[in-house]
């Protein structure tokens, strides 16, 4: 795996359909959804690793979490992402970044090692042929994003410009979209046992 690889959440949602912000939402074993990302991406390799936030998000405790507060409530998910990516490049040469929406803290750290071990443009996961999260870009594709060569409006509409390298995981959760409490029950019956310790 290569060892340049940033790790970047995206958790700047209001969460309405879950009823709060989804960075703050549990799994059984107690850690909120933020954390688990964050521990995910760090063992499977990244760092370091940002967050964007909704402003006035409480700092998260999560150690080698660094956090963005977004300027303003209910920002664009691509703005979002530009605002993210621009932190990152400002801190170290890493050479790939993984993206991973705060709403799948199941993804095993496999995966990101896989993806982030791909070595081209945009790598996406996909599990029985369902493509999922989280999304690995190069280093020139994400300075590319934040210099607006490639302006979306959404990061699907990116990786179709750029071209995407499909890699099939043995991984549920890479499709396991935790947006509501029910979906997150879904999703838990799906994953392995042992696999909520990342």
């Amino acid at each position: 795996m290569a060892a340049d690889v940033a790790g970047l959440i995206l958790a700047g949602g209001a969460g309405q359909r879950y009823g709060g912000p989804k960075a703050l939402a549990t799994l059984p074993d107690g850690r909120s959804f933020l954390t688990a990302c964050a521990e995910l991406l760090a063992s499977g390799g990244a760092a370091p690793i940002l967050a964007t936030l909704p402003p006035g998000f409480p700092s998260p405790a999560s150690p080698g979490l660094q956090a963005l507060a977004l300027p303003s409530p209910g920002l664009p998910m691509f703005e979002s992402l530009r605002a993210g990516l621009e932190r990152l490049l400002a801190h170290g040469r890493w050479g790939a970044v993984v993206i991973l929406p705060v709403d799948h803290p199941l993804v095993a750290p496999a995966t990101v090692a896989a993806l982030a071990g791909c070595g081209v443009d945009a790598a996406i996961p996909a599990h029985r042929g369902k493509h999922g999260h989280p999304v690995c870009v190069a280093r020139r594709v994400a300075e590319a994003i934040v210099a607006g060569r490639y302006p979306g409006p959404t990061l699907r509409d990116v990786l179709r410009a750029v071209g995407t390298s499909v890699v099939e995981v043995a991984d549920p959760g890479v499709t396991a979209n935790c947006n509501t409490p029910e979906a997150l029950a879904a999703a838990l019956a799906a994953v392995p046992p042992g696999r909520m310790q990342a």
